[in-house]
């Protein structure tokens, strides 16, 4: 007879246990309502002790919280994401799975990137060599060097500049900054690189020395990265498709070394090293990229001759000279084409793709001290006080621009228009197509103009007087200086396309350039303060955030040793941001920068190079 008791299986069946019953039907301890409901649920939690109250507010937050952009269809919760700077996106993406796809999405990236200018392209392993610093005496040279005399001031002179054993010392420290990234392994080389000798430059109307053969290039195993060798570089060139987000990222770190002076100081060329490099002063470079990618820098030197070296080799691929017959002041590289201008009153164009002489300019009756040019025109000044514009790429001669009284020593093209500057103190603003002067500012300095950087609406000029100015064309309240005192047109002037009677206004802005402080005092004259030039400020140039000079000026640290500087500057405010010592001991006279490096040359024959991208893959960067 079967058992009328049910074994135990392991769980029992509702019973009719009033403790199992759910809060959430009706009736339930007598509370009908929601009201009701509320009012009992509050009534038994002030019952509680609050250490029981604290685990239950634990467990209800929770219930308490909405993610209402996760709840929203895809489309509108990435237009509200559109809307976030990268600040914000990196925070939210941390959020949960849903805001970390939302957030990590290409169109919000690829609108940051656009935003600064900022492109992909596909990588490619170009960067500068590394080769050991070492510091040699600087040249002493009597040419022009690239820069007229004022009307009123002289020559500084030469000067004989060497560097103790202490201030080479001190030079070292400067490359241990505190690293905010990984580390870096240094690459060194032994050994002096594979090159052909120099050809002779007598008896031809020119030479160009031809660019080195791919499997010369291939040979040389030194070949620097920006990637240190300790990572795995195979990976680097599987970027086949963009990511917004890590460009960003990239410049952004590479914006805070800049910032940090966070660098790796190399040189490129020492005196008498590579076996083909220039033999005397370097008075001109430019960075140039090729639509392949390859990064080149071209340089000019009082020896007549340019060269261009490749940046991954740190090798002299081609050597152009034999149509100067005097220094090579300035040279300038666009579109696969490259000007050069020396003290032999002649301007050389080449073309690169051809390898050949394009055409040579011989209008100008004194030393051309600068030469610029875009796809529509080319623009030379001289110390003859006369700036000169051709058609290009033609080169029909256009017009002849005279209103400055002393050597037009720099001009800069921006857009369609041309800014020049004098040793009369004066900048001015032409039209190139009519040859109209249309606007001067005269007194810009207290003394002759050495250096200009046009980048509408803001010029930039740097001058014998040791100061940088920056000044907005549209707006002179705008900008900034690092002198105390200047006058735009005092009353009286006889200009009559000049500006107004202007000094400076008390919205604008004066400040120390080492803490951006803008509680200034003025100091008395002839005091120099140690925030600024205390040389004549020979090259400027004017970047999206930074502002980059070279100057004369000598370091008195230690008494009778002297380094000669570089200066770094935020272009908002005019904060100087870092003061890049130790490269160079003589003379610096020019300056370039792109993404991820500044270069100088100088006196001393050497080619530095700041880099601030060690350890970091740019492969895939837009360098200019």
């Amino acid at each position: 007879m079967a058992s009328a008791t049910l074994a135990d299986e392991g769980y029992i069946e509702y019973d009719g246990d009033t403790s199992m019953v759910s809060f959430s039907s009706p009736g339930v301890l007598g509370a009908d309502s929601l009201d009701e409901r509320e009012e009992l649920a509050y009534r038994l939690l002030v019952s509680l002790p609050r250490s029981r109250l604290a685990a239950i507010q634990r467990r209800i937050a929770p219930h308490l919280q909405i993610d209402i952009i996760g709840t929203l269809p895809s489309e509108i919760s990435l237009q509200i994401f559109s809307h976030l700077q990268y600040e914000t996106l990196l925070v939210c993406s941390l959020v949960n799975r849903r805001w970390h796809t939302l957030a990590n999405d290409q169109s919000h990236w690829m609108r940051l990137c656009r935003e600064r200018n900022w492109k992909w392209r596909q990588p490619s392993r170009i960067h500068p060599l590394e080769t050991p610093l070492t510091h040699h005496d600087g040249a002493n040279d009597s040419d022009d060097e690239g820069m007229g005399d004022s009307d009123i001031d002289g020559d500084n002179g030469d000067r004989e500049l060497m560097m103790n054993d202490v201030e080479a010392a001190k030079a070292e420290l400067t490359l241990m900054h505190v690293e905010l990234d990984s580390g870096y392994a240094s690459t060194s080389f032994s050994g002096p690189p594979v090159v052909d000798p120099e050809p002779s430059m007598s008896g031809a109307r020119y030479t160009v020395y031809p660019k080195s053969s791919p499997e010369r290039s291939r040979s040389r195993p030194h070949a620097r990265h920006s990637a240190p060798a300790v990572f795995k570089t195979g990976g680097l060139m599987s970027h086949l498709t963009p990511d917004y987000k890590l460009l960003y990222q990239t410049h952004m770190k590479l914006y805070n070394r800049f910032r940090t002076s966070s660098y790796r100081l190399s040189a490129l060329q020492t005196r008498g090293a590579p076996n083909n490099a220039h033999t005397n002063t370097i008075y001109c470079l430019q960075l140039y990229t090729y639509p392949s990618g390859l990064q080149v820098l071209f340089t000019g030197s009082r020896d007549r001759t340019v060269r261009e070296w490749n940046l991954t080799t740190g090798i002299v691929e081609r050597v152009i000279g034999g149509v100067h017959t005097a220094s090579v002041l300035s040279v300038c590289v666009h579109g696969g084409y490259l000007a050069s201008a020396g003290s032999d009153n002649r301007v050389a164009v080449w073309d690169l793709e051809q390898n050949q002489l394009h055409k040579v300019l011989m209008d100008h009756t004194d030393s051309v001290l600068c030469v610029r040019f875009d796809d529509r025109r080319l623009v030379s000044c001289s110390k003859d006080h006369t700036v000169r514009t051709y058609s290009f790429p033609d080169l029909t001669p256009q017009n002849i621009l005279r209103a400055h009284r002393a050597a037009v020593n720099a001009v800069s093209i921006s857009r369609n228009l041309i800014a020049s500057g004098s040793g009369d103190k004066s900048i001015k603003v032409w039209d190139p197509d009519t040859g109209t002067l249309l606007r001067t500012f005269e007194l810009h300095h207290n003394r002759g103009i050495a250096s200009i950087d046009f980048r509408y609406p803001h010029i930039l000029t740097g001058s014998s007087d040791k100061h940088l100015r920056l000044v907005n064309t549209l707006n002179l309240k705008q900008g900034w200086s690092t002198s105390p005192e200047y006058h735009y047109d005092p009353p009286g002037s006889a200009s009559p396309s000049s500006s107004p009677a202007f000094t400076t206004p008390s919205d604008s802005r004066l400040m120390c350039q080492c803490c951006g402080s803008e509680n200034v005092h003025l100091v008395p004259t002839g005091v120099q303060g140690p925030c600024v030039h205390i040389d004549l400020v020979r090259s400027v140039v004017l970047g999206e955030d930074f502002v980059v000079s070279g100057s004369y000026d000598l370091s008195i640290k230690v008494p009778l040793f002297c380094a000669l500087h570089l200066k770094l500057w935020d272009r908002k405010t005019g904060g100087m941001i870092a003061d890049l010592t130790g490269g160079h001991t003589a003379r610096i006279f020019c300056i370039g920068i792109d993404r991820t490096k500044i270069v100088s040359c100088g006196e001393d024959q050497r080619i530095c190079i700041w880099d601030f991208s060690h350890g970091i893959d740019t492969s895939f960067l837009h360098l200019s």
